[in-house]
């Protein structure tokens, strides 16, 4: 049986225009990939509900002004994800690694040389 999750995820931009990147710690589905902050939807909560939850909870970032910028769905193995990504322009914080996480700042033209899961890819050449 295919198992079905819908995530939502913040594609997080500073002043300079450098997105915030996290590494998947060992142990995790795609463990040592890079992603964007963000996880699954819980019961009840919207789309954006989680990401604003999901966000706080990883790296203490509080977003203040975001729109959808892209959904999609993806097929792994036994998984089914429907993927939501929130372009995050303004937010309050600084971003800091809440789940022991490897996270970095990066420029829109260095995501590809980062090893990102393939539900990403559509997404990061829309950035680029």
């Amino acid at each position: 049986m295919i198992e079905q999750q819908t995530i939502s995820i913040a594609i997080v931009q500073n002043e300079q225009k450098q997105l915030l990147i996290s590494r998947r710690q060992q142990g995790k589905h795609l463990a040592g990939k890079w992603e964007f902050p963000g996880g699954k939807v819980e019961q009840g909560e919207s789309l954006e509900s989680a990401m604003l939850r999901e966000l706080k909870e990883e790296v203490g970032l509080s977003a203040t002004q975001f729109t959808l910028f892209d959904s999609l769905n993806f097929q792994y193995d036994q998984l089914n994800l429907s993927l939501h990504f929130y372009l995050v322009k303004a937010y309050e914080g600084e971003p800091v690694s809440l789940e022991g996480q490897d996270i970095k700042w990066v420029s829109a033209s260095q995501l590809s040389e980062y090893e990102f899961p393939k539900a990403n890819l559509t997404v990061i050449n829309k950035l680029l």
